[in-house]
Formats: C-alpha cells, structure tokens, sequence
C-alpha cells in the first residue's frame, strides 16, 4: 500500500522499503527517496548493486560470528590482538562500538542475540556451545560479559556467568556508566571505554 498516494508508484515504493528500516519514519523516508532523485544514474546503479550483493559478499566469521567476507574476520585473523581476552557481545553490530572506543585489543564472541523467554529465545538459540569449545581450548583467561544493560541483557550475562563458572576463566562484567536498559549498540565510545576498563569480576578463575 502506498504511503500517501502523492508520489508516483515508484517513488512510493522506495519511501515505504526505506520506512522498514530501524528509525526511519515516514517523513524521514520521503525525504531520503527524493535525495536520491538528485543522483547520477550511475550511483544508483551502484547503490543498487551494492544491495543485491550484501548477502552474497557477507557471511559470519567461523571463530566469532563476526561479520566477515572472508572465514575470519579482520578481528580474529589480526595476529596483533590478544587471544587470551574475549568480549561477548549481543550482535555483530556491537563490536564496532568498542572498537571505535580503542580500549580493547582481545577477541570477540557474537552469541547472535540474547535470552528473550517472551520471545521464545532460550540459550539453544544462542552460540553458546561454541563459546564453550573456544574457553575449553585452554588459552582464554579472561571473558567479559558485554550484553546490555537491560532484563534481558542482565539475564543472559547472569546465564553465562554460571554456565562457565568452572571454567579456569575470569569472568568480568562491564562497570557502570552505560545506563540501564540502555543498547550498547548505541553507546558512545567514552562510555563504552569506562565501563570495560572498570569492569568487575563476576565469577570464574577456579581451577
């Protein structure tokens, strides 16, 4: 259904695909579809490729679950990082947050989300075990719990504290300084820089 009827189909088309998108409103998409009137028509060939091939080009790193267009991402493939740290967080989009923030050189581990009961997401869902065999392998001493600060968040970091509490692994918690309930994917990058330099241990560390 067109989104006010005032556009030709075409332009009404490309204002409501460009509504789906995550805090994108109406006017907002009205005003991005005419913007694009004013590029080339090479541009928007362009743009228009570089859609059709997303999917085709990305894929999850094998180790992570990084966005990747290669098995590793440039992350887990950097022998300059250190492999004895890894950072859980929710989705892939997070980790540009704490990059951005250059307080952290470990590894990462994307769990694809977090445990939303209502939802009907539980810990099967997550990539869990696959954390568990990168831990088990011996060389990680230390995990820290970067899931946001929200029910769910706080449920899933609480889950995971105690599922790998017997692991010879510290396991820390971000500090305060992110508020509560808020998404880490949109934290800024001072923030994000207090919290993980003043995190806590949570649990782990036995022999």
């Amino acid at each position: 259904m067109a989104s006010s009827g005032s556009y030709p189909q075409a332009l009404e088309e490309l204002i409501l695909s460009l509504r789906r998108l995550p805090g994108i409103g109406s006017r907002t998409a009205e005003r991005l579809a005419l913007a694009m009137l004013d590029w080339t028509a090479h541009d928007l060939e362009l743009f228009g490729a570089q859609l059709a091939n997303l999917k085709k080009r990305l894929r999850f790193c094998d180790s992570c679950g990084n966005l990747s267009e290669a098995p590793l991402c440039r992350i887990c493939s950097d022998p300059r990082r250190q492999t004895d740290v890894i950072c859980v967080v929710e989705q892939a989009g997070q980790i540009p947050v704490f990059e951005r923030a250059g307080c952290f050189r470990g590894l990462y581990h994307v769990l694809g989300g977090r445990i939303e009961p209502l939802e009907g997401r539980g810990p099967g869902e997550l990539r869990i075990e696959a954390l568990r065999r990168r831990l088990e392998g011996g060389q990680v001493r230390e995990l820290i719990l970067a899931t946001s600060p929200d029910v769910e968040g706080e449920a899933t970091a609480a889950y995971l504290a105690d599922a790998f509490r017997g692991l010879s692994v510290t396991i820390s918690r971000l500090a305060s300084g992110i508020p509560v309930g808020a998404d880490l994917g949109f934290a800024d990058s001072a923030t994000i820089a207090v919290a993980i330099n003043a995190r806590r241990t949570v649990g782990g560390g036995s022999g």
